[in-house]
């Protein structure tokens, strides 16, 4: 399951009163693009309003009692189909956020140029109130409301996880799907990170995790940044801190730590570790397990006001939780000299003036948090194919590269042994194109960012931002628009 910590308290903490709530947050980045744009001003309108919003409302029974569930499903743009974006099972659902998020993943999918709409859903529950039997009840419930709909399907809109839901939750809007939809031969497409067994692909568990690492990796190999900085460049001895623990965060902090980083800190709600020589990402992970949290471990100092680890001096400090933990309040006293978002929306935009202010290079959301999406995308595409990645070609590459192998060898008159033999004529396993996969893309995107951002002088953001837009912009205008013009 994914999850996002870091609660209310750490958000009323970071952010002032009069700071701009998630939808009008994304509204003003995106406003703030489309000065940098090529799109004309109708154009920007119909890029900007959402396009459908579904709102339910269901009966649960509960403790003999009967509950109003409360559920959401909002598409953005339908540029590209399907719509595309996670279903998050969280207390603090509303319509509002649904929405904001559902368009960040419209320009989320353009800026990595994966073919999709933006979409997202919720329901308004805790996941921690409700037994599995519930829980399972209450997830192919609004899934039937989403086929009475038409708001799923492997052509029309496909939920993934997101906060509080995982692969079980998926495997239960599949199959509620299928049922409902039995003469669909692509049905196992209607839905995204799903488990292995129920047609998911390999890879997709660490996907948004492993594209942060990509992208902060891209980012600090610009000449332009480690000047700015005052970086060398490298992962290796960087130090990173990264707030929340869930997938995401795990995930970030194990690719930083195999590839040379030292992850100093994590955040959790409650606590927060920290060592300056480095943390072992799966020793705490696995005494969180075993523990319930942070508390206790012996190899770090536990510091138990969270939220103050957000401002020790680091090179790379990544929001993994929830949205709006940088704000006016504490953005003067962050100290990393690059902020990667790894979550939706965790920097508003008085905190993202102040920070730039400050000589902080920002990663944003909608470019380096892409990797779940991108990944998801493979499962979609694997899905409608009904053939595993590699299948078709594993052994041939082996034999081809065993031959040449071979010739190689002859000329060298020195023969190779077992161990390199089989390093080399190694063919690519699933997990490993669909890593070659997310990195390649992650390279571009960030790449093309960067230009835009050198090219009209302005910040990342906003160039990431811009670029999706003239993105979709070129979408719409080569279909053209039905029953709009006279």
């Amino acid at each position: 399951m994914r999850s996002l910590s870091t609660g209310q308290s750490a958000v009323n903490r970071a952010t002032e009163d009069h700071e701009p709530k998630f939808l009008q947050a994304v509204g003003m980045f995106f406003d703030e693009a489309a000065k940098h744009s090529n799109a004309s001003l109708e154009t920007l309108k119909h890029i900007k309003s959402t396009d459908s919003v579904l709102s339910v409302t269901f009966p649960m029974e509960k403790d003999g009692k009967t509950v109003m569930i409360k559920g959401y499903r909002s598409q953005h743009s339908r540029h590209r189909l399907p719509c595309k974006g996670g279903i998050r099972f969280a207390s603090e659902v509303d319509l509002q956020e649904v929405e904001a998020l559902s368009a960040l993943m419209t320009y989320k999918c353009a800026v990595v140029d994966v073919p999709f709409g933006g979409g997202k859903g919720g329901i308004m529950i805790n996941p921690k109130d409700w037994t599995d039997a519930e829980l399972e009840r209450i997830t192919r419930r609004f899934t039937l409301e989403l086929c009475q709909k038409n708001f799923i399907g492997p052509g029309v809109d496909v939920p993934a996880p997101d906060v509080g839901t995982g692969p079980r939750e998926m495997g239960w809007i599949a199959d509620t799907y299928r049922n409902f939809n039995p003469q669909d031969v692509n049905g196992a497409a209607c839905v995204t990170g799903k488990a292995l067994s129920l047609g998911g692909v390999r890879g997709r568990t660490e996907a948004t995790g492993l594209g942060v690492y990509y992208g902060v990796r891209e980012f600090l190999s610009f000449p332009e940044v480690q000047k700015k900085i005052n970086h060398h460049g490298k992962i290796q001895d960087s130090t990173v801190i990264i707030q929340g623990f869930g997938n995401v965060g795990y995930w970030a902090a194990k690719f930083f730590e195999s590839n040379g980083a030292r992850v100093v800190g994590i955040v959790e709600h409650d606590v927060a570790a920290y060592n300056p020589a480095g943390l072992n990402i799966e020793h705490l992970s696995q005494w969180r397990k075993e523990n319930g949290s942070f508390r206790g471990f012996p190899d770090a100092k536990i510091v138990d006001s969270p939220m103050d680890l957000l401002e020790a001096e680091c090179d790379v400090l990544i929001p993994a939780a929830l949205e709006r933990q940088i704000g006016l309040r504490n953005a003067h006293k962050i100290r990393a000299k690059m902020i990667g978002e790894a979550a939706n929306g965790p920097v508003t935009p008085g905190a993202d003036a102040v920070l730039r202010k400050n000589g902080a290079v920002i990663v944003p959301d909608l470019l380096l948090n892409a990797g779940g999406v991108c990944v998801s995308y493979f499962e979609w595409a694997k899905n409608l194919s009904h053939l595993r990645f590699g299948r078709m070609n594993k052994r041939w590459d082996e034999r081809s590269k065993e031959q040449l192998l071979n010739l190689v060898e002859g000329n060298a008159g020195r023969p190779l042994s077992e161990v390199e033999r089989r390093q080399m004529i190694h063919g690519a396993e699933e997990h490993e194109l669909v890593y070659s996969g997310l990195e390649d893309t992650m390279i571009v995107a960030c790449n093309e960012t960067r230009q835009t951002a050198n090219a009209k002088n302005i910040d990342y953001r906003t160039a990431a931002m811009a670029n999706s837009i003239n993105k979709i912009a070129a979408s719409l205008a080569g279909s053209g628009s039905i029953f709009t013009h006279a």
